[in-house]
């Protein structure tokens, strides 16, 4: 009787212990914890979490875990992005996903271009930002690797991101810039402070970076979003940003752009690997020397509002339409990212909360008297 029991509390203490090891962490740097959960494939989830992710959900002894995320931006994260103008979104990618983006970087180190010219330089020599002489490296291409793109494809729609990018953005948002990862060695430059909703150097308005409220609605022309791939510990330098800039209404004081007067009010954020900085291009921001001694690494990649525009590389490949690589392997969610600048209301996909796409659009009398008016499909 006695063995039996002793086998019984050894089974139980096995199973306990293998469930446990395959349970993944939660994620509470900072801010609400996102409960991080295990459920049986036969388990469905209840129907008013968010937990569907092409990326975080892996096969564990005919388990799943599955990542719970909110289902809209909290007010926790309206009220800081619309305090500083840029939130930290923590752990977004967990360390296997940051590991597979910096090996899919180092097998393209040779393809980082340092910018050595003096007019490719981001600071001033002899100032605060410059460093002591290495040029800040960039490596573009990152959607177009293959295999090596799933991570950073997933960025476009993860469902942690995806509820802040429509509560930033509004529904429909869309990738507005080509990203590219951002590496600096040690003693590399930074980047002289920039942007602005009035310009911190001209002191004029910024239509095209501008952040606003108005209404109950947050909106920012131009979303930054930086996904860490190392470490950014105080002091390090990096990513710079001026708290609360986007709502200034003057031009920066002289020598404040160069890092080298009011530096107390230049703030570099501490951050983790996989952890993800959104912030306004209305928001003043720019970057510090490297003093670490590991590369540094950022993915950036820049988001607007559906009719918003910037940048122009979504036509200007081939005729039309951003590199056919991008294309290769993405979801529903992350291709409608892709749409060039057009209303919701003119069969916009528009990314939903439980991550499937529907088509936004009129009704289907109005359609056919727009064919029969202009004889194409949209006006």
């Amino acid at each position: 009787m006695r063995c039996s029991s002793v086998f019984l509390m050894l089974v139980t203490f096995l199973s306990q212990r293998a469930i446990g090891n395959a349970f993944v962490r939660s994620v509470s740097r900072g801010g609400n914890p996102y409960l991080v959960q295990k459920v049986s494939h036969t388990t469905y989830p209840h129907k008013n979490s968010r937990l569907h992710s092409t990326v975080a959900e892996h096969s564990i002894n005919e388990m799943e875990q599955v990542v719970e995320y909110p289902l809209e931006m909290t007010e926790d994260e309206r009220y800081l992005f619309d305090l500083n103008g840029y939130i930290i979104v923590r752990g977004v990618l967990n360390e296997e996903e940051v590991k597979e983006c910096n090996d899919a970087i180092d097998r393209r180190q040779s393809k980082m271009i340092e910018r050595k010219d003096v007019e490719l330089r981001n600071a001033v020599k002899g100032t605060a930002l410059y460093g002591n002489g290495p040029g800040r490296k960039d490596l573009g291409g990152v959607l177009e690797w293959g295999e090596d793109s799933t991570v950073f494809k997933s960025i476009l729609a993860h469902p942690r991101l995806v509820p802040i990018f429509h509560g930033i953005l509004g529904e429909g948002y869309r990738m507005d810039h080509l990203p590219f990862v951002i590496a600096q060695d040690k003693g590399a430059e930074g980047f002289q402070l920039h942007g602005g909703t009035i310009d911190c150097t001209s002191g004029r308005y910024n239509p095209h970076l501008a952040y606003s409220y108005h209404h109950g609605m947050m909106r920012s022309a131009l979303l930054g979003c930086n996904v860490m791939l190392t470490d950014h510990n105080a002091g390090d330098g990096g990513f710079c940003v001026v708290p609360g800039s986007h709502k200034s209404n003057f031009k920066m004081p002289k020598g404040m752009v160069d890092g080298d007067k009011y530096q107390e009010y230049i703030q570099q954020p501490s951050t983790k690997a996989g952890d993800v900085v959104l912030f306004s291009e209305g928001t003043v921001h720019g970057a510090m020397a490297w003093n670490s001694d590991q590369q540094r690494r950022v993915c950036l990649y820049r988001f607007s509002p559906s009719t918003n525009v910037y940048g122009r590389s979504y036509f200007g490949h081939n005729g039309g339409g951003w590199p056919e690589a991008m294309y290769e392997n993405l979801t529903d969610a992350q291709r409608c990212v892709l749409e060039p600048p057009y209303a919701n209301r003119l069969d916009r996909p528009i990314i939903q909360d439980n991550g499937e796409v529907k088509i936004s659009s009129r009704s289907e009398r109005k359609k056919q008297h727009d064919k029969d008016l202009f004889g194409t499909n949209y006006f």
